[in-house]
């Protein structure tokens, strides 16, 4: 008799786990194949930890991310210890910007002592999230420590320290990342900007160079290799990359205005001057350099009075800058025989700019008890 009782459990668990074992069968076909909402129901037919899981993903695959927190929620509820669903879970809050439970859920996967770098990594995004990038840093070095090849890692160091400008220290990361992935793109980009920032455009060059050998011509790095072949003095290169820029119609005015400065450096002054009036017909904003640039054209070939107007031009465009006017006084000092009308720009230009740099300031007053002196003599 008990034998017989024992038989007939066993078969009915046996058919219980193979109903349940066909229910998930099912579920996970019509998840795999993206029918989320059929397998959300089927799932929940099985109503264990796992079918649990499953739920929350297919949420989240639909883009209900509310239901897939509340559904996540549910399951570590269920199964606290299921690590997997408390880090699919922090990943969501962080994309949902939710950013103190995210950091949360990150800071409870790392507390548990295990070597995974990818909570490690999260932790550092949770914490720059809210602002507090020291504590960032050190959970991406603890990531990096756990796998010295953890790339996005890596990248959000050697990014942190290009944007504060530490070039040594951003480079140690850079070329970590480099030695593993020698041709990931964001890492070569960031190793141009660290030379660039640092103002080695010599060095830049071939990093740049490689950016555009694996198909990266964005305006952006088209204008910082151009930029980089101008300060070298590779003139022919330089103009080669701005022409690349133009073609790009939004950036015609930064093209036009390169190939200016650098028609400008080699001293052929008509074609500098043609490039940058051209900038000026592009641009829809102010033009402040690009009349300095033509006024500085307009004084190496002799012509002060038309220098002096594209300088007291370009200080129209922006009178925050007080070297135009400076340099508008220069022009009008050669230009004007009268001492009167001279003094008269420069004591504007003391009145205008009180906090003139010293270096300025210097040169002014003494230019301006120059002129007075000329101007007591010549009255007596």
């Amino acid at each position: 008799m008990i034998k017989s009782i024992c038989s007939i459990a066993i078969l009915l668990f046996s058919f219980k786990a193979g109903a349940q074992s066909s229910a998930l069968s099912v579920a996970d076909s019509l998840y795999t194949l993206g029918n989320y909402t059929s397998a959300i129901n089927e799932y929940a037919k099985i109503g264990d930890a796992n079918a649990s899981l499953q739920i929350a993903r297919a949420y989240n695959a639909i883009g209900n991310f509310d239901k897939a927190i509340a559904q996540y929620q549910a399951t570590l509820t269920k199964k606290p210890t299921m690590d997997i669903a408390r880090f699919e879970l922090g990943k969501l809050l962080l994309k949902t910007k939710s950013y103190q439970p995210a950091l949360e859920a990150f800071h409870d996967l790392v507390t548990k002592g295990q070597e995974n770098p990818e909570y490690f990594y999260y932790l550092g995004r949770a914490y720059e999230s809210v602002d507090k990038q020291e504590e960032a840093n050190t959970a991406f070095r603890k990531a990096v420590a756990k796998d010295s090849t953890h790339l996005r890692s890596l990248y959000a160091l050697g990014k942190y320290f290009v944007g504060q400008e530490i070039r040594d220290s951003a480079l140690v990361y850079i070329d970590q990342g480099l030695k593993f992935y020698e041709d990931d793109i964001s890492m070569i980009n960031l190793k141009a900007q660290a030379y660039y920032n640092n103002g080695q455009h010599k060095q830049a060059i071939p990093w740049f160079e490689r950016l555009l050998e694996l198909g990266e011509n964005r305006p952006f790095i088209l204008e910082r290799t151009a930029f980089s072949y101008y300060r070298n003095y590779d003139s022919e290169k330089a103009i080669q990359a701005y022409r690349m820029l133009a073609t790009d119609p939004w950036s015609l005015a930064d093209a036009y205005s390169g190939m200016g400065q650098v028609y400008l450096q080699e001293k052929q002054l008509d074609s500098a001057q043609y490039y940058i009036k051209k900038s000026i017909e592009e641009r829809t904003v102010t033009f402040e350099k690009e009349y300095a640039d033509l006024g500085r054209i307009a004084r190496l070939q002799d012509k002060t009075k038309e220098s002096m107007d594209y300088y007291k031009t370009a200080w129209e465009e922006n009178k925050d800058n007080p070297r135009n006017y400076y340099q508008f006084c220069i022009l009008a000092d050669e230009y004007y025989k009268d001492p009167k009308t001279k003094l008269q720009y420069y004591e504007s230009l003391l009145e205008m700019y009180p906090k003139l740099s010293p270096f300025i300031k210097e040169r002014v007053i003494k230019r301006v008890s120059e002129i007075k002196e000329e101007i007591h003599y010549a009255g007596n």
